[in-house]
């Protein structure tokens, strides 16, 4: 077989926490020496889950893989508001959340529910004026967003121990989800940022179909081919999502 489609095909990852998907892809790159390597949606170094990496041909499907809807399941923490909007940031804002309500908490996150329009963060890949935002933050800028259209399928709450509250969140691409919980913590008045995410699903992928990268980097370059999913098989599986 020639090598390029021999190394042509997608694997699914289960990101660790502090790792960036560019870390994993250029472990994968590294490793087996694959020319090619991308992967589709990134997630931020304090999240995990199921990061989509493709490999030779297949990096040519990027684009169609990465406007798939998401499945997270994520806990923000009330009171508390960060310049990122997770708990990676500095603190901006601290507000006692005491008086929130449960009721008053899954009230709040029904409104997010539908076709909304979300300001993306600072800290983003989001270019402005050809320079990527989270560029501009480093050095203390902080300029006017544009709002862009997100739909949230189903925003679920799976428990609520405050200041924490739980959820699992269908949307579509290009959903910040941190963006969502201190959108949320405003919503409710007292403020809040996203203090975990783990993404369960990339499309009709799956975090229970995921290799951890303990499991990928305890193979060989022969070992890692045999559980790419082949590229025709994913062009099958495109196919039969849009019919």
């Amino acid at each position: 077989m020639d090598r390029v489609l021999a190394e042509s095909g997608i694997i699914l990852v289960d990101k660790p926490e502090d790792w960036t998907s560019h870390d994993v892809v250029n472990c994968i790159r590294s490793r087996f020496q694959i020319r090619k390597v991308g992967h589709c949606g990134t997630l931020d170094p304090i999240a995990t889950g199921v990061l989509v990496i493709v490999c030779g041909r297949a990096t040519t499907l990027s684009s169609r893989l990465t406007t798939q809807d998401k499945v997270y399941s994520g806990t923000m923490t009330l009171g508390v508001e960060t310049f990122t909007e997770d708990r990676a940031g500095e603190i901006t804002a601290e507000c006692d959340p005491s008086g929130v309500t449960e009721e008053a908490a899954r009230a709040a996150c029904a409104k997010f529910v539908g076709q909304l329009e979300q300001i993306p963060p600072m800290v983003s890949a989001i270019k402005k004026g050809g320079k990527a935002l989270y560029k501009l933050a480093r050095k203390g800028q902080v300029v006017e967003r544009e709002p862009r259209p997100i739909t949230i399928h189903s925003f679920e709450v799976t428990s609520v121990d405050l200041p924490n509250v739980s959820f699992t969140v269908h949307c579509s691409k290009g959903t910040y989800v941190r963006t969502l919980c201190a959108d949320i913590g405003r919503e409710l008045g007292c403020g809040g940022h996203m203090r975990d995410l783990r993404r369960l699903a990339s499309g009709s992928f799956m975090i229970e179909d995921t290799v951890t990268m303990d499991q990928i980097k305890s193979w060989e370059r022969e070992e890692f081919l045999t559980h790419l999913v082949p590229l025709a098989d994913v062009l099958i599986n495109l196919v039969e999502q849009s019919s």
